[in-house]
This record gives C-alpha cells, sequence and structure tokens, in this order.
C-alpha cells in the first residue's frame, strides 16, 4: 500500500532548526499549528512554571560542593518561602536578620577576600543544581594557583541578585559573584547567569554589574565562561570598577581548549 500523505505539510523553512532551538517552521494543520507543536509549547511552558517554583535542593548541592573542598555557609534572604520570593521581589535583594548576624559576627579574616561566590536559586533552582558546581570547579582552580584569596562559599535560598551586594560588604569582599538561576524560557529552564559586582554594598545597580548569560552545555559552555569570567575578575580588580565601564573582551581561548567549547 503506497504511504499516506502527511496531513502536515513540509515547511521549507525546516532546516532553520538545525541552528536555533528556537521554534521555528512549526508547519500548519489548517488555521493552527500541528499538534505536536502544541504538546511540545505545553511541556517547555509546565518545565519552565516547575522551575520557577522549584526549591533549591540544599543537600545534593553541599554534598557535591564538600566534595570539591569548598567550606559553605548557608544563608536566607528575607523572603521566607517560595511564594513570597516571587510575590515580593524585594525581599529576595537581603539578608533575613539572622543571616546577617551570622556574617557580621564571623571573625575578621586576616586580609581582605579578593572574592566571594555565592549560589542562589533565583528563578531557577534547576540552574544552580546543574551547573553552578561545574562552572564553580573551573573558575575555583584557576583563582587558587593565581593566588586569590576566596572568601567561604555563600549558599542562599529564595535570593536574587542583589542580596549578593549585601553579603559582600558584610565579608568585606572586593568582589561579590553571583551564580545564579536565569528566568526560564521556552527553550531552557535550567540557565545559569552570573553576576560580578566591585565594591559590593547595598544599593548598587545593575549598571554596576557585569553579566555573564547562558550557561549551560547547550548554551555557553563553563570552559567558556570561566574562561570570561576569569578574564573579568583579574580586569575588575586591575581598574577597581565593574558594570558599564568594564567590558568583556576576553581573548580567544587557547585552542587545545576550543574542543571544550560545547562540553
Amino acid at each position: 500500500m503506497a504511504d499516506l500523505p502527511s496531513s502536515v505539510p513540509a515547511d521549507l523553512w525546516n532546516f532553520l532548526g538545525k541552528f536555533t532551538s528556537a521554534r521555528i517552521a512549526l508547519g500548519r494543520a489548517g488555521s493552527s499549528i500541528p499538534t505536536r507543536g502544541l504538546l511540545e509549547f505545553q511541556l517547555a511552558h509546565a518545565r519552565a512554571r516547575d522551575a520557577v517554583h522549584r526549591d533549591l535542593a540544599l543537600d545534593t548541592l553541599r554534598g557535591t560542593l564538600a566534595v570539591n573542598g569548598w567550606e559553605t555557609l548557608e544563608l536566607m534572604s528575607a523572603a521566607k518561602d517560595r511564594r513570597t520570593f516571587i510575590q515580593r521581589p524585594d525581599l529576595g535583594r537581603i539578608l533575613d536578620d539572622p543571616s546577617k548576624r551570622l556574617l557580621a559576627t564571623r571573625p575578621v579574616a586576616g586580609e581582605p577576600f579578593d572574592v566571594v561566590f555565592i549560589m542562589s536559586d533565583g528563578l531557577s533552582a534547576l540552574a544552580v543544581e546543574r551547573h553552578a558546581a561545574p562552572l564553580l570547579e573551573e573558575i575555583g582552580a584557576r583563582l587558587k594557583d593565581a593566588g586569590w584569596h576566596l572568601a567561604p562559599l555563600i549558599l542562599v535560598s529564595q535570593g536574587r541578585v542583589a542580596v549578593g551586594d549585601e553579603i559582600g560588604a558584610l565579608l568585606s569582599a572586593r568582589i561579590a559573584v553571583m551564580l545564579i538561576g536565569e528566568r526560564p524560557g521556552l527553550t531552557a529552564a535550567d540557565s545559569l547567569g552570573v553576576y560580578l559586582t566591585y565594591d559590593p554594598m547595598p544599593g548598587r545597580t545593575n549598571a554596576q554589574r557585569n553579566c555573564i548569560s547562558n550557561i549551560r552545555p547547550e548554551g555557553l559552555s563553563y570552559t567558556a565562561a570561566a574562561h570570561k569570567l576569569y578574564f573579568l575578575l583579574c580586569e575588575a580588580r586591575r581598574r577597581k570598577l565593574s558594570g558599564v565601564d568594564l567590558k568583556e573582551d576576553a581573548p580567544a581561548l587557547p585552542e587545545r581548549d576550543q574542543n571544550l567549547l560545547t562540553d
């Protein structure tokens, strides 16, 4: 028996799907999109919603970091739970009182910390659980080899980017680096973002930060992200600034690392 014709005509733009994960060239079924395209959209939307509402799996993350030799401190924003975090962004930008006291009463380091790394769930705990530790392993090893004085690693539940300013100020760190889950899209629910702020203190604006976005195996690889971050850290320390006046123009990766760009 001859094959029956497909009810969904082939789209002339299908070949573009090899170059992007965006929803293009879905075809048509009557006056709408095909059922497959609709179901895939609904699945992606559900994954994005799940990522936003998911709590950070602190036990798992803590265990992974301990294996890699990181001393960790666990803090909490002023948003007491996920619902509050979503409804009150302002509370996710500051620490709760017990967390403030914990940092304020810590023994003063012999010399100021060069950088404090902070991990927070943000709008996708899944991104932090999957990608923060591998990225930190790469950049941490490089900084330790270069003699940087690193603060204990901070884990913040229900945190937003600006909470890193308060943490950096309380620890007297020269630079704060926030590893945080980005707002999920319909092609990626686990995209990790990195925000770097020189001389962190409450009141810093986004114009005073540098951002590296879309860190995940299908986006910017850990190797490429660590390369960019190391460049920004060195330039921020040298020039004593971050944000719009600090451009990310890192040199190309060494040829031996090019094959790691899509790891």
